[in-house]
């Protein structure tokens, strides 16, 4: 191995934190560690689109200063991180995963990647994203697809859209990375990786500054190793106390009669049912519910986010875009083509209305739970035969439900429960419950024990 071992590898933020503090440890050290890390593994993974080397060591030496003179910023401080590249950053390039130029869409640097800063995070560069954050594979003709970690023999599928973020954290080239979810573009590479993802509520987390897939949908989140992280990263970047694990006895989850658990592939059903067996043992009170029908989304959705897109772009520079852009974004997006007002209008009015018969399914529950995705990571060269590419075009089937019915979600590991291929459980929460969802998370992360990580030894 001719690279250095993952800095956070063990205790993550917290155990960096106090490592920092105690002066075992430099920011400047550790960021060249992941520097290091991402020129020995990324040739391999391709999750950076962009990597900020001198930027990032420029920071880190700053950081190192202003905390020996007695300025500390709080547990983020010397965080090295990635950033999803819809969002910009001011003084790096952004592609928004796409050949065509739109980052005067993204516009400048906003509120939320200005926060990470002033809470001392170290931005090591721009991870890679679907076109336009349009996809929930992670496929990319256009810019590349990463490779996910945990098959280094077969290019199987990322997750998306926010590719890059999951296979750099899950691969140790970060401490975090963020990403966003409009359908399940965080928690479905979180998944697909093997790690912990956190779609937050709408409206929680600014989005000026980050591309506009879908104003109505669109919601950032972090992608990390752990809930433990993303518990202090919320309390940060929303200025409130760090969640706290939730006492797993007399915790009651709900779990839908319909639609979450159909046509699951054998390892993922094994998996959530072990899972849901372990947790009723530790006292969880599982409950069968009725809820809003799922399936509203498949008119729902496309009827929100490709018209949104396209008023976004603007139709004369779409058609500029389409000939270069991958095949399959380019499709889903120019049905927005044929959404005519009523028909936009009509179905942002079921999303509100949704999403107000979903908070009254959480009466008397603290979430509902299901599996995150309903298959593992696919071969990438099988989405060429048919009966594949329409199953990977389910990947987004059990996390959009969460954006239709404006909830928060966590995704957590289970494929320690045995499968050799990642698998997550999904705890969603009613919107605002952000806190509650992150609580569930660390429970449920003690409770089951940390998830194996994917062996990069033969890179």
């Amino acid at each position: 191995m001719n690279y250095p071992n993952d800095p956070m590898a063990e205790g993550g933020i917290a155990v960096f934190a106090e490592k920092l503090r105690a002066g075992v440890i430099t920011i400047s050290g550790v960021t060249r560690s992941y520097l290091d890390r991402i020129e020995a593994l990324d040739g391999k993974l391709g999750s950076f689109q962009y990597v900020a080397k001198n930027e990032a060591m420029a920071a880190a030496e700053a950081m190192d200063k202003l905390l020996a003179a007695g300025t500390d910023l709080g547990p983020l401080m010397g965080v090295p991180i990635g950033i999803k590249d819809i969002y910009a950053v001011e003084g790096m390039p952004i592609t928004n995963g796409s050949l065509f130029d739109a980052a005067s869409i993204t516009g400048p640097e906003g509120r939320f990647v200005t926060g990470l800063k002033q809470a001392g995070c170290i931005i090591l560069g721009k991870t890679k994203t679907v076109e336009f954050a349009l996809g929930a594979t992670g496929v990319n003709e256009a810019r590349g697809t990463p490779w996910n970690p945990w098959d280094l023999s077969s290019h199987r599928t990322p997750g998306g859209s926010s590719s890059g973020s999951g296979v750099a954290t899950a691969a140790g080239l970060c401490a975090f990375a963020m990403g966003s979810d409009t359908g399940g573009s965080v928690r479905i590479p979180a998944c697909f990786n093997g790690i912990f993802g956190h779609k937050t509520s709408i409206g929680l987390l600014p989005t000026d500054g980050v591309f506009p897939l879908s104003p109505t949908l669109d919601t950032l989140g972090p992608l990390t190793r752990t809930a433990a992280d993303a518990a202090i990263i919320h309390a940060i970047m929303t200025d409130s106390d760090i969640p706290l694990a939730k006492p797993l006895k007399g915790l009651r989850l709900g779990k839908p009669t319909t639609f979450f658990f159909d046509d699951l592939e054998p390892e993922v059903a094994s998996c959530m049912e072990l899972a849901l067996q372990s947790l009723r043992e530790a006292g969880v009170e599982i409950v069968d519910i009725e809820i809003p029908d799922p399936n509203e989304r498949d008119w729902v959705f496309p009827a929100i986010a490709p018209p949104e897109f396209l008023a976004a772009i603007g139709e004369n520079d779409f058609q500029q875009a389409l000939p270069n852009m991958d095949p399959v974004t380019g499709a889903r997006a120019k049905k927005g083509m044929d959404i005519t007002g009523v028909e936009h209008a009509a179905a942002v009015i079921r999303h509100n209305q949704l999403a107000d018969l979903a908070d009254d399914a959480f009466e008397g529950l603290d979430g509902w739970i299901a599996p995150t995705c309903t298959f593992l990571p696919m071969a990438i060269a099988d989405l060429s035969e048919a009966g594949a590419a329409a199953k990977s075009a389910q990947a987004s089937r059990n996390t959009q439900p969460g954006n239709i019915f404006k909830l928060c979600a966590i995704t957590t590991p289970i494929h320690q429960f045995g499968s050799p291929l990642p698998v997550g459980l999904q705890v969603m929460c009613r919107r605002g419950f952000d806190t509650q969802a992150l609580s569930i998370g660390l429970a449920l992360e003690a409770h089951f024990g940390q998830a194996a990580k994917p062996d990069l030894s033969s890179i």
